[in-house]
């Protein structure tokens, strides 16, 4: 190890202690580190801070870029692109030293959302055997801490590290899992970096200048305003000390959680947009892949905004073009039956659906994955492969099937209605462990919806029927927060997309 390698260290260990904002040194957030992984391919972003007027020379391969400190203390540099090779260094010099060892070039994707991508490998179907099997030098894996707050932040406490059994332990399962899908596949390193926080709202990951400015989001900002205001240091600092003492009372009945300051929390717009992405925004990256909804599961229809506003902002944000921005759609959960079976995740599912009307998008569906009694399914590993197929096929140049079903069109025939959906492949559309296709209702002109009569007819469409609907002329599909659905393409075995349409639609 170089003296400068220990130099480094220490500056960063100091890093650790202070606000990267206020160092003198010269200096770079810890997105950028040893054993870390830049994009190949495409120009990549390094930045720092330093003294006024410092001179700044960045050096990698055969590539030196100088810049000199602003007046803000700020300076950027951008490397050319760079193709996959060996082993390599990043240096940047100016009054002292700084030299990253062990950069790999290859993919760098940014795994994000809440609790189901923060699900940790070790819980998840399996994880003892993906532990087992997780060594792979040239994965390498960055976790951003959780951090709420309404300034923006420019550093965050973490490291680079290489998969292994040890370190992809507590690591996003199917951050890791699609990082290995996509590694195998392609064979080149791939860096995979999550910032998910269990629990969180998306309003979080949109700045509120934003919210404010778009419009439409009145009710949710003054709700979060109240909230806020009900705060103090004062009061959070009573609930944490009646918090303390009940636990050294033996955590007598009934049961207490930790307070939370929501001023600081997962919910307020902004705070994750500030706490955890601004730190790494601008970072040279492939993608995203994003799994989160469920704390906005009752505004379904505000998700219709909302999501495709936060992907739009981060790309803006990010100055890379219409990066691929991939997510899971929610799993299905909850009774089935009885006044808890709603309908509020079947409309945030439309919503994620309706998105992929922005560039670049796609969608895996997971309605046959959910576990009824459990919010977090443990099956991540399928999660994870219907991600990396999207991947593979679009950003690739695998050639097979990554979309699910989605209905196109439909026309009245007699009693019935014949769906049409695209697309499906040669093997068409299949029930499975089912003759009978479930999860379809049918409705007339009164909009009283009732259990069709579903079978499949050709390769890719459905013809329904209820003897009691003479002119049915709505229908929907998977409409229900856990519906019973069976409906698949026959050679991939993906779920047909939940919906609702009309005749008129």
């Amino acid at each position: 190890m170089s003296i400068f390698k220990n130099t480094k260290s220490l500056i960063a260990s100091a890093l650790c202690l202070l606000p990267w904002s206020l160092s003198a040194e010269l200096s770079l957030p810890n997105v950028f580190g040893d054993h870390m992984v830049l994009q190949r391919d495409q120009p990549n972003p390094v930045w720092g801070r330093g003294e006024v007027g410092e001179s700044v020379t960045v050096r990698i391969r055969d590539q030196s870029h100088q810049t000199v400190v602003g007046e803000d203390g700020r300076w950027r540099v951008v490397l050319e692109p760079l193709a996959l090779g060996a082993p390599t260094e990043l240096t940047i010099e100016g009054q002292n030293r700084i030299e990253f060892e062990d950069v790999l070039i290859g993919e760098v994707w940014i795994c994000s959302g809440q609790s189901n991508m923060n699900f940790k490998l070790i819980k998840s179907d399996q994880g003892d055997l993906d532990i087992a099997t997780a060594n792979c030098p040239e994965i390498r894996l960055l976790r951003v801490p959780n951090k709420g707050t309404p300034i923006p932040q420019d550093d965050f406490e973490g490291a680079w590290k290489a998969a292994t059994p040890n370190t992809v332990k507590y690591f996003s399962a199917i951050g890791y899992l699609f990082a290995n899908r996509i590694h195998r596949a392609v064979g080149v390193p791939v860096g995979i970096i999550d910032n998910s926080w269990s629990g969180a709202a998306a309003e979080a990951w949109v700045p509120r200048k934003v919210l404010e400015s778009a419009g439409g989001f009145e009710k949710t900002l003054a709700d979060i305003d109240r909230k806020v205001a009900a705060c103090s240091d004062e009061i959070y600092a009573e609930a944490m000390a009646a918090y303390k003492q009940w636990r050294a009372d033996g955590k007598p009945a009934p049961h207490q959680r930790e307070p939370r300051d929501y001023r600081y929390g997962n919910a307020r717009a902004g705070n994750i947009y500030n706490g955890m992405l601004h730190p790494i925004m601008g970072y040279g990256i492939r993608g995203v892949i994003w799994y989160q909804g469920e704390s906005n599961g009752g505004r379904g229809e505000e998700y219709g905004r909302l999501f495709p506003l936060l992907i739009t902002q981060w790309r803006e944000a990010w100055q890379q073009g219409d990066f691929p921005f991939y997510w899971s759609q929610l799993a299905n959960f909850g009774p089935r039956s009885g006044p808890k079976a709603g309908t509020g995740w079947a409309k945030l599912r439309a919503s994620q659906t309706q998105t992929l009307s922005l560039a670049n998008t796609g969608e895996a569906v997971i309605l046959d994955l959910g576990e009824g009694r459990d919010v977090h399914p443990r099956n991540k590993s399928v999660v994870a492969d219907r991600l990396a197929r999207i991947a593979l096929a679009r950003d690739y140049g695998y050639d097979f099937d990554y979309q699910s079903p989605r209905f196109s069109k439909m026309e009245q025939q007699g009693s019935s209605l014949i769906l049409s959906f695209d697309p499906v492949s040669s093997q068409g559309l299949y029930a499975f462990g089912h003759d009978e296709v479930l999860g379809f209702k049918i409705a007339g002109v009164d909009g009283a919806y009732v259990d069709a009569s579903a079978k499949i007819i050709g390769k890719h469409q459905v013809e329904l029927s209820h003897p009691e609907v003479e002119a049915p002329v709505a229908v929907r599909y998977a409409w229900a927060n856990n519906p019973k659905v069976n409906l698949q393409d026959k050679k991939n075995a993906l779920p047909v997309t939940a919906f609702q349409a009309k005749l008129t639609d």
